[in-house]
């Protein structure tokens, strides 16, 4: 599980510190790379909900392993030098990703029921580090490799590992059947609660996203060079390691997790400001800031997750509704920062979106982090509770 984590965010934090480059080698508008960054967000939306499908049809670990040679492809496709392949590349490491870190929760919870926070805290943190890895070495593969074409491409090396490794380790176990009708989607669209999670998971995502598609460029707005703004994104997500661990342990010390959501957003709100309009001799304190926030805030969203449900199968559905509604929603911040680009806004304006988006997650924080669950009643109805 920790190697299938590992390989969940280099096919997108790969692709911000080398935009530069594609943008002058293909000829794209701003908008046109906006999109670039967009899609992948995008297709984890659409894709996710069919995880639980997927599961239900093939299997979880099956399922899983489909989507690691989806993420192998699609990556390796990325190296054509065709606008169209790597177009098509990316959307396709958009849809493997949203599959396979939607079934990853539901099968922490079935494997490691009582420890389910903890372990998502374990494979976030190895997301977290594949985060890190991507943006850091994204640059010196191009150089090395010759372009940034073979540099995208080199990454389908590590997710054909991990396909090799699941394929050989993959647990194996059976599910209690649930009634059909009380672990329906529709029934989990019913519950607040899980409307609740799904608004946090897309106003905190739409923030991460934004960072792995723009902050880069972002950055060289205000003056920094493309390798020096690489390595502070690349610094960043470092820092989200071991806030994306120990996130859950906090969270257990409270009677819910509101201090710890809104303790997350808070550093993430100062992150953003100190790096874009804040004084440039603390700009590795928001670097810090905004690493911590975001490390924090994804381990706890998908933490949310686990801690929100009964058992594995709500998991699942629950899972798919949170990452595919979240993620439909972020895809909009990537986009909307090319839009703001497009139009020349200025940093000012889009860090006062930034924080709007913030204050936003915020004020849904408030409703998922109580300390409620899902659950199946004595007479097979989906109840919160």
């Amino acid at each position: 599980m920790v190697l299938v984590g590992l390989n969940l965010r280099p096919a997108l934090s790969s692709l911000a510190p080398v935009l530069n480059r594609i943008q002058q080698d293909t000829g794209l508008s701003p908008l046109a790379i906006g999109a670039l960054t967009t899609l992948p967000v995008l297709c984890l939306g659409l894709f996710a909900p069919m995880a639980p499908w997927l599961a239900k049809r093939l299997g979880a670990e099956r399922a899983l392993a489909s989507g690691l040679l989806l993420l192998a492809g699609g990556l390796a496709l990325r190296g054509v030098p065709l606008v169209a392949a790597l177009f098509l590349g990316t959307l396709m490491v958009g849809a493997a990703i949203g599959v396979a870190g939607t079934l990853l929760p539901a099968l922490v919870k079935r494997e490691l029921p009582a420890g389910a926070d903890l372990m998502t805290g374990v494979y976030t943190m190895a997301l977290c580090l594949g985060g890190a890895l991507g943006a850091g070495l994204s640059v010196p593969l191009a150089d090395h490799l010759g372009g940034w074409h073979l540099g995208l491409a080199s990454w389908s090396t590590l997710a054909a590992l991990a396909l090799v490794a699941w394929l050989a380790l993959a647990p194996r176990r059976a599910e209690a059947a649930l009634p059909s009708r009380a672990g329906s989607m529709r029934s989990v669209l019913g519950q607040p609660l899980a409307w609740q999670v799904m608004l946090f998971m897309g106003l905190q995502s739409s923030l991460a996203y934004i960072v792995f598609g723009w902050l880069p460029t972002l950055l060289m707005e205000r003056g920094y060079g493309e390798g020096e703004a690489g390595w502070m994104m690349a610094a960043s997500v470092m820092v989200q390691l071991p806030a994306a661990l120990a996130a859950p342990w906090l969270a257990r010390m409270g009677r819910d997790q509101r201090p710890a959501l809104l303790s997350v957003l808070a550093m993430i709100t100062a992150g953003f400001w100190l790096l874009l309009v804040g004084p440039v001799s603390l700009r590795w304190l928001g670097i810090v800031l905004l690493g911590l926030g975001q490390g924090g805030g994804f381990s706890l969203a998908l933490t949310l997750i686990v801690l929100r449900s009964g058992n594995s199968r709500l998991a699942g559905k629950l899972s798919g509704l949170v990452q595919g509604g979240g993620y439909t929603l972020a895809a909009m911040g990537p986009l909307g920062v090319g839009v703001m680009l497009q139009l020349d806004l200025g940093l000012v304006t889009i860090t006062a979106v930034l924080l709007a988006i913030c204050a936003s997650a915020a004020a849904f924080a408030l409703f998922a982090g109580r300390n409620r669950r899902l659950e199946i009643d004595a007479e097979g109805r989906l109840v919160t509770r």
